[in-house]
């Protein structure tokens, strides 16, 4: 049968380097569960991976539309179904790596998603009312519509809010009844990467200094160059946000860097909230010890098991 090894984690605790391993041991190529490396000329801040690892394991779904261009969760998961099933086609292990918990969730679960287009005309008005009275109010106009989709969301998110809001402008059903599963067709692994939190903030302010010194802020510019606008939800992403604040003058660097550093921490924890989501079938790994090869042995144990037609155990079906 075939199988599926997805790997999840906070940003910034080495889930790159661990499917990178993995890919080179198992013959695998690895398909980006992060909902901001799919966005071109946008590299130093989405720490994706460096062109010498993508030359040596194929990766799918980085760099594969302009940041002012619309991308859903559905147009996501079509895409990743897509890759799988290629890679899984040519005898290959896939591995679904990343930290938005969104997307990875879509594939595992088999979500059926609405396939309602974009209404500009509708996220201009409630872009406008959120700008005018505050992303409270248009949330608790979903939680009245659909309190069971609203509750999945971050209030703060609005990019979501009003994605609901539309879907059910469109359908005149709550998101949440069109959202249903569908059984997969193939065995999955899900792994997780973690550490302490003290441990994982200080990855992650290591690594925001870094993205500074790779030059973080000639890329916004040079983004602004290309003539993309700060307003376009792929700039409203952690590390660009703050940097385009800069640039306007609004607040020094110094200043940026720990509101990039901040947010980060947050991120980490809304992502943990998402993780809490699949606690029973992830197999956690303290990356903080040196854990590479008891990940490796437990995707050995998997993929032989499916070899050997056997049960495997920490394999969900």
């Amino acid at each position: 049968m075939k199988s599926l090894v997805a790997i999840v984690g906070p940003t910034g605790i080495g889930k790159s380097r661990i499917a990178l391993h993995l890919a080179r041991k198992f013959d695998g190529e690895i398909v980006s569960a992060d909902s901001r490396q799919v966005y071109r000329h946008m590299d130093i801040g989405t720490a994706k991976p460096s062109p010498q690892d993508r030359a040596q394991v194929r990766h799918h779904l980085i760099d594969i539309v302009e940041p002012d261009e619309d991308f859903s969760l559905a147009q996501y998961q079509k895409l990743a179904f897509s890759a799988i099933g290629d890679i899984q086609q040519r005898g290959k292990l896939p591995l679904l790596v990343g930290g938005s918990g969104l997307y990875v969730r879509a594939v595992l679960e088999g979500w059926q998603l609405p396939q309602a287009k974009p209404d500009p005309e509708l996220r201009h008005r409630l872009e406008k009312q959120v700008a005018d009275a505050g992303y409270e109010a248009l949330y608790q106009e979903l939680m009245k519509i659909d309190p069971a989709a609203a509750q999945k969301i971050d209030p703060r998110n609005v990019r979501r809010v009003i994605r609901a809001l539309e879907v059910h402008g469109q359908t005149s059903r709550t998101p949440s009844r069109l959202q249903y599963r569908k059984a997969l067709s193939y065995r999955t692994l899900l792994i997780g990467l973690t550490a302490e939190r003290k441990e994982l903030y200080r990855r992650v302010d290591k690594r925001v200094n870094e993205m500074i010194e790779q030059g973080l802020v000639a890329e916004v510019e040079k983004l602004v160059d290309l003539g993309y606008d700060f307003n376009l939800p792929a700039m409203s992403s952690i590390g660009y946000k703050q940097i385009a604040m800069f640039l306007r003058g609004e607040i020094n660097l110094n200043d940026a860097i720990q509101q990039i550093k901040y947010e980060t921490h947050r991120l980490i924890r809304h992502q943990y909230a998402w993780f809490r989501l699949d606690e029973a079938r992830i197999h956690w790994f303290d990356m903080a010890q040196a854990q590479e090869a008891e990940v490796e042995a437990l995707v050995s144990r998997f993929m032989e098991g499916r070899r050997n037609n056997k049960e495997v155990v920490s394999v969900s079906e």
